[in-house]
């Protein structure tokens, strides 16, 4: 039975080594593009961190507003008088319920919008924001809130005012801008998972990896020149 020489033997060993180890490095790089692509994916179908942070500020915009209504309420003489007088006698130019109102206002579209649809866009925060400083501005100027000169008075609408603005800002400055550079990079390193297999070498052909083997002629001279014959 005939054998193929050595350097042959050798050249298929390593023609097929060298297959295996092209297909092995492929198989990691697709694992590794898809282990990367997978957090990204995951953070586009579930709320973001950054969104989540917002939506949390508005609760506690909310909460705040009606700790500090709550507290005031206790000032003027019990709550149960004060809310009697502030709700179910409610004066514009005495009462402080629609401030509570319109931190539930703000809360509900917010939430709405931007936890419950996931909205990407700014209109919503707007409309909630100028109504808020519009009815605070009018608030202030038309009602007798600081004739009494009490500190809630002068608090209320300011906490209002500045909370409102704050999720404006923060909405505009830090979640859509991330929001959106989160995206981009999910595109980004889907593009490389798809195109990732094709910059990679293939197979080598036979020819690349050809010995070819000794010849006779040459070993019989290098004998002629070791051993001289006498």
């Amino acid at each position: 039975m005939s054998r193929l020489p050595t350097g042959q033997e050798n050249a298929g060993v390593n023609r097929f080594g060298h297959s295996a180890s092209l297909s092995t490095v492929q198989s990691n790089t697709a694992s590794q593009v898809a282990a990367r692509l997978d957090p990204y994916k995951s953070s586009n179908r579930l709320i973001s961190d950054v969104r989540r942070t917002f939506c949390l500020f508005v609760t506690f915009d909310l909460l705040f507003v009606g700790l500090l209504w709550i507290i005031e309420l206790n000032v003027d003489g019990g709550i149960i008088c004060s809310l009697n007088n502030e709700v179910i006698h409610y004066d514009f130019h005495s009462s402080y319920f629609d401030i509570f109102l319109l931190a539930v206002f703000r809360f509900l579209m917010l939430v709405f919008a931007y936890a419950l649809c996931r909205l990407q866009h700014w209109w919503v925060i707007a409309i909630t924001t100028a109504v808020t400083s519009a009815f605070l501005i009018a608030k202030v100027i038309i009602s007798k809130l600081l004739v009494k000169g009490s500190a809630f008075a002068y608090l209320l609408p300011i906490i209002s005012f500045i909370l409102a603005w704050i999720e404006t800002w923060f909405l505009d400055f830090k979640v859509l801008p991330q929001e959106a550079k989160d995206e981009n990079r999910v595109f980004t390193v889907s593009d490389v998972s798809e195109h990732a297999p094709l910059i990679l070498p293939g197979p080598l052909s036979d020819g690349q990896f050809y010995s070819p083997p000794e010849s006779v002629v040459d070993s019989e001279e290098g004998n002629d020149t070791e051993y001289p014959a006498h």
